[in-house]
């Protein structure tokens, strides 16, 4: 989404611009328009250019604009830890909705809250390489492992100091 979008731009372009990219008919773009502003929660700022939005008003339009579609295969990178603690619990019912529908959905997150509840099957990728392939618990468990074993705290020994 962030491709497709420009920041001199108002919202209510870059929802045209950004819906059709997704692969809606102008169409489907007009009767999801004003669902769009709604969900991302900017009301008037869509007549603005979003170079004017606060970086939080930016990605709830990235992600309403972005779940407007139900698409076959549907990346998320992150999104769902964006702005407060009722976004997030917005974006994830809508993801819960759209998982309902699309075909595969892939979310690219550190938060193994998050993971473990929206996800079947897990990914653990580092350093391009794949670590890992399974159920979410059993790769969240070793992963969570792997990085408390680099981080000096959780090993017991003091940290160097600054």
């Amino acid at each position: 989404m962030n491709a497709v979008l420009m920041k001199d731009l108002t919202g209510e372009r870059n929802i045209m611009i950004g819906a059709l990219a997704l692969g809606l008919s102008t169409k489907q773009v007009k009767e999801r328009y004003q669902e769009i502003v709604d969900f991302a929660e900017i009301g008037e700022f869509v007549n603005l250019p979003m170079k004017a939005y606060s970086s939080g008003m930016g990605a709830r339009l990235r992600f309403a604009i972005s779940a407007s579609a139900v698409p076959d295969i549907l990346m998320i990178d992150e999104a769902l830890a964006t702005g407060d603690a009722h976004f997030r619990a917005k974006s994830k019912a809508r993801m819960d909705e759209i998982r309902q529908s699309a075909g595969t959905v892939f979310l690219v997150s550190h938060s193994l809250a998050t993971i473990k509840s929206m996800c079947t099957r897990v990914l653990w990728v580092h350093e391009g390489k794949l670590v890992m392939d399974g159920d979410p618990t059993e790769v969240c468990r070793s992963y969570k492992a792997f990085v408390d074993a680099k981080n000096p705290k959780k090993r017991g020994r003091p940290q160097p100091k600054k």
